[in-house]
């Protein structure tokens, strides 16, 4: 999670909003990402699809149900569902999102009865750190 909080404050230095992604495979690192939505002018471009999209590629599989994401925030609707359809074992996350998040907020997608996989889920990692990321980025922009 540590490595998440470095990727997530690397991406606040760049203008992005402050979330840091990684993805672990037998305890190595495969893919980390922090948020690259401005930069790639792309709205899907949140870290966890990012490192989902290296690993897939990397491993030559859309499947990783063999892998775990750290990801300092709650995961939202697009990003819950492409953890779901990579089949991802575990989730580990930071900071909830109560506007946003779609795992223990909002839909709660891995509780509805149309997912088809739903990971392990371990929520508040260190979240008073991404609490603190969120805050202390959006403060400055309000």
């Amino acid at each position: 999670m540590q490595q998440a909080l470095q990727l997530a404050r690397n991406a606040a230095a760049k203008g992005e909003v402050p979330v840091g992604a990684v993805l672990v495979h037998a305890g190595e690192v495969i893919a980390q990402s922090g948020n690259r939505t401005e930069a790639q002018h792309d709205p899907t471009a949140h870290a966890e699809m990012l490192v989902i999209r290296e690993a897939a590629a990397k491993r030559a599989t859309p499947r990783l149900p063999d892998c775990d994401l750290y990801v300092t925030l709650e995961p939202c609707a697009m990003c819950a569902a492409a953890i779901s359809h990579a089949r991802i074992r575990r989730l580990y996350f930071g900071a909830w999102d109560e506007k946003m998040g779609a795992v223990e907020n909002g839909p709660r997608f891995y509780h509805q009865p149309t997912c088809h996989h739903a990971p392990e889920v371990y929520g508040g990692l260190q979240a008073s750190e991404s609490e603190a990321l969120l805050k202390e980025f959006f403060k400055g922009r309000r």
